[in-house]
């Protein structure tokens, strides 16, 4: 069974790769991005309570975070070959709460996967994907916010896990045969 975190910057590819990881290992995609924009669009109240702060560029709370993820995981990995996480865990205290709900599910052995690109290839890649969220200076700051909370889960990780490092520019295809060939 496979246990995939999928990390990296916004606009490395992430989505795309775990999609296509999702189909061919038949694994279960949480893509905590897109949930929140479902429930953005469908004006629920974690919509409701997330629009605001995504839209000023910074991150939701790590509690409503977590209930998301517990929730996905609980009822949607039965019946598939294991998971992938996409935009989750964003801080420390998210890591140590997957570790937590992994262990209680049963599910530990978890794969790290870094997709990792440069700033100026995504910079380029978040203003061509024309999303609303996605001007110059809300960029900057996700890469900001990226590198300021989210990075220090590598370090969090190094100690128990070897992180699968693969390079996120290039043709999708060559990616994603990079990515499966590091997981088998």
């Amino acid at each position: 069974m496979h246990k995939i975190v999928i990390f990296g910057a916004p606009g490395v590819g992430k989505g795309t790769q775990s999609q296509l990881l999702s189909e061919k290992l038949n694994l279960y995609h949480l893509s905590t991005g897109e949930v929140l924009r479902k429930a953005i669009s469908d004006e629920t109240d974690l919509g409701l309570k997330a629009k605001k702060i995504v839209e000023s560029g910074h991150l939701v709370s790590d509690d409503l975070m977590i209930e998301i993820v517990v929730d996905a995981l609980k009822n949607n990995v039965k019946g598939t070959e294991g998971f992938i996480l996409d935009g989750f865990p964003r801080t420390i205290e998210q890591a140590g709460a997957l570790d937590n709900i992994l262990k209680e599910l049963g599910l530990d052995d978890l794969k790290v996967l870094h997709l990792v690109a440069n700033d100026d290839e995504i910079i380029k890649r978040l203003m061509l994907r024309g999303r609303t969220d996605d001007n110059a200076e809300t960029i900057k700051l996700r890469l900001k916010v990226y590198i300021d909370s989210t990075k220090p889960i590598l370090e969090y990780y190094k100690p128990d896990r070897k992180i699968i490092e693969v390079n996120g520019i290039g043709e999708i295809e060559d990616v994603f045969n990079k990515i499966v060939s590091y997981l088998q």
